[in-house]
């Protein structure tokens, strides 16, 4: 539950504050009655990433032993593979990200083009809908289907509030040390998965087992119930690990890590936006996350 909620929580959260950031800037240049066409392209969005991540499921289901362990395997790389990814982005990004959408927004405005306004939202909350169909695929398959899905609702209603009080001047949230905070945790959460889906793809002889099992800790700390099932369920907890997941897990944490505070935010350049829209009118507040100081 832990696992899909923070994931939900850190999806939703970070479309609705494109939401956000698009809405403040229509509202503070007068231009609200480009808000329809907006929440309709997110709408839209997030019934195509329903239709999607349904389909995900469906074709899972129709798989059956080794075709099954391989399929769920696959899926978890691609899900560590996209986490990481988003992850990296959010962080170079979080510092630029209030500035090129309004700049986009203000030449979509500018140009006439209802469609391009529309396309703006839609692709950012198409891309964390399916980013989220994926993750909670394989988050479903480490855990309950039942954890997993009251996990990603309470993430999602969580975020849903967090953007609103965003969107009607919170200031007291602290962007920056959100993303970070969560962008650790997620890392935890992408490690879990890989030796998740390495253990299926050794399941489904895919990948080479080595050592079946390093060390069976499961009489003190079972993976299959209580705290253990927890562990697992949230950190890829694994009492009786092969070989092949004993590298990967902290091999993958390391690096991950090691990166992860590496990475330096995009600073925002003194371009300002050159359209006729984006120089009449400024926003009246700031939605982005605080300029980082590393």
């Amino acid at each position: 539950m832990g696992a899909s909620l923070l994931i939900t929580l850190r999806e939703g959260l970070e479309a609705g504050l494109i939401l956000a950031i698009i809405l403040a800037y229509l509202k503070s240049a007068g231009l609200e009655t480009h808000f329809r066409t907006v929440l309709i392209a997110a709408f839209a969005a997030v019934l195509l990433s329903l239709v999607i991540g349904g389909a995900i499921f469906a074709i899972a289901g129709e798989f059956e032993g080794r075709a099954a362990e391989a399929f769920e395997g696959i899926m978890m790389l691609i899900a560590v593979v996209v986490l990481s990814g988003m992850i990296i982005w959010m962080k170079r990004q979080s510092a630029t990200l209030k500035g090129s959408l309004e700049r986009e927004v203000s030449e979509a405005i500018g140009a006439g083009s209802i469609f391009a306004l529309a396309l703006i939202p839609f692709s950012a909350v198409l891309r964390e809908g399916l980013e989220t169909s994926v993750f909670l695929y394989a988050a479903t398959e480490a855990s309950s289907p039942v954890q997993s899905t009251i996990g990603a609702v309470a993430g999602l209603v969580l975020a849903a509030a967090l953007t609103w009080s965003i969107y009607k001047g919170g200031y007291r949230i602290n962007l920056r040390i959100f993303f970070n905070v969560t962008g650790v945790l997620l890392i935890f959460i992408a490690a879990g998965l890989l030796i998740h889906g390495i253990h299926e793809l050794q399941e489904a002889a895919l990948l080479p087992i080595f050592i079946e099992h390093v060390w069976d800790i499961n009489p003190v700390l079972a993976d299959g119930s209580g705290v253990g099932e927890w562990l697992k369920a949230l950190l890829g907890y694994n009492g009786n690990p092969s070989l092949l997941e004993v590298i990967a897990y902290p091999t993958f944490l390391i690096a991950g890590l090691w990166y992860f505070f590496a990475i330096k935010p995009v600073v925002e350049t003194k371009q300002t936006q050159d359209s006729p829209t984006a120089s009449k009118h400024t926003p009246e507040r700031s939605l982005e996350p605080e300029q980082a100081t590393d």
